[in-house]
């Protein structure tokens, strides 16, 4: 694959920096940083608490982006929003 150009990776970085659900660390993340040790470390995986519902799927979808802007634009678990509208429509609990 060949490098980036400076417009595409500008391009890039801007998409980045406008999305609010994933912004990017910042000085004070890294100044607040502690190392994890490698016996902490191991004891977190693959250990995952007890969960409500099954595990959910991870599946990519194309939605047209007004429907995907209406969600984001409620604010945080948008995404579980989605999940509960299409469980609405397809008849599910």
């Amino acid at each position: 694959m060949p490098p980036l150009s400076d417009e595409e990776d500008a391009a890039l970085t801007a998409a980045a920096l406008s999305d609010p659900d994933n912004p990017p660390l910042d000085d004070t993340f890294w100044a607040n940083a502690k190392p994890m040790s490698d016996e902490r470390l191991a004891s977190y995986r693959g250990i995952r608490g007890r969960q409500r519902k099954p595990t959910k799927k991870p599946t990519s979808i194309r939605l047209d982006a007004d429907v995907i802007e209406h969600f984001r634009a409620t604010g945080p678990g948008w995404q579980s929003r989605i999940n509960q509208a299409l469980r609405k429509a397809a008849g599910l609990k």
